[in-house]
């Protein structure tokens, strides 16, 4: 008999044994991004990797545009077990656990490669499992990107243009600090709302990496947007504990792996999309400003002491370990 049919045939009896082991489960994951969006990609690849590596025991159902409620909502139901994956901004988790906030520092990683090797290494692996206590178990990270700031007000060439603007941020404090530290005025919104206040004038503007800015059609009701990449988010795939700890070991090692490999086609994509994000944004009316290095160094100093006066909040040993692992990377 041919070895390789054998071989098929005995992986095939063995995956079929591992799924008949496993009771059949839906996974509710969220997410407040649009359809389409990078994120909502790797969400859905990983729905198919989960099927296909649990023979269909395991289902996910992905829920985009802030479905299930808003980021602080689902970190309440994660907790409660009422829903039981979802994927947001890291540095959201400062909430239950403080070292998280250093994903929200300014200029923290100078390219997505660098911030691979942070949050795939050690480091990220520490920070979420800090987060076990509170409920909630980190599996991954998929990539949200660099962040820049858009408004109807005006063009944004140098610093001193962001003076004055009522500017949109994720409701933690590091956020809000950068903001008052440029000059601007800070509002604190949860993500669903955000569209509306723009389109109403509540706010001048918001910051968000450029597909975000796209899926979300803030062209509709936003003139300009300025390439300041000042900030870069992972987005920390999680899993209600409560959940996981039902799952036996070999649902876990599925679920594991299909984050795992749904991260690196979800990073691909993210990065692949920005050039036609950027030129879909111009073609809808966005007129597009680059910062000159100069400018880009005073945003870099005027950013300094909200990093300097987070860094006690996030701690001396966190911020150290981060340091450490990005300057073996620049050698």
């Amino acid at each position: 008999m041919n070895r390789l049919f054998v071989k098929t045939v005995i992986a095939a009896v063995a995956l079929a044994g591992s799924s008949l082991a496993m009771a059949e489960k839906t996974i509710k994951f969220a997410n407040q991004n649009a359809a389409g969006h990078p994120i909502i990609q790797g969400m859905e690849k990983f729905a198919e990797l989960v099927d296909a590596k649990s023979g269909g025991k395991l289902k996910v159902k992905v829920f985009p545009s802030g479905q299930l409620g808003s980021d602080q909502a689902n970190v309440t139901a994660l907790q409660a077990g009422t829903i039981e994956m979802a994927s947001m901004n890291s540095g959201i988790f400062a909430s239950l656990t403080p070292e998280m906030a250093i994903f929200d520092f300014p200029f923290m990683f100078r390219n997505g490669q660098e911030a691979d090797k942070v949050v795939d290494g050690d480091f990220g692996q520490k920070l979420h499992a800090k987060l076990e206590p509170k409920g909630i178990v980190g599996l991954g990270y998929y990539e949200l990107g660099f962040r820049n700031i858009t408004n109807g007000k005006r063009a944004i060439n140098t610093v001193a243009d962001i003076e004055g603007l009522k500017l949109r941020v994720i409701p933690n404090p590091i956020n809000v600090d950068w903001v008052k530290a440029l000059g601007a005025n800070p509002t604190p919104l949860p993500w669903p709302e955000v569209y509306a206040a723009l389109e109403q004038g509540a706010v001048d503007g918001q910051e968000n990496p450029v597909a975000t800015i796209l899926g979300a059609k803030f062209y509709e009701v936003q003139k300009h947007i300025a390439l300041t990449n000042h900030q870069y988010n992972p987005q920390s795939v999680v899993v209600s504990k409560k959940f996981w700890e039902k799952l036996s070991a070999e649902e876990q090692k599925v679920i594991r792996e299909a984050v795992a490999e749904s991260a690196v086609f979800q990073r691909k994509q993210a990065r692949a999309a920005v050039d036609g994000a950027l030129d879909t944004l111009k073609q809808n009316g966005m007129q597009v400003t680059e910062l000159p290095a100069a400018e880009v160094a005073k945003l870099q100093e005027k950013m300094k002491p909200v990093v300097e006066k987070h860094a006690d909040k996030v701690g001396k040993e966190t911020v150290e370990a981060l340091q450490a692992e990005l300057a073996k990377l620049r050698k």
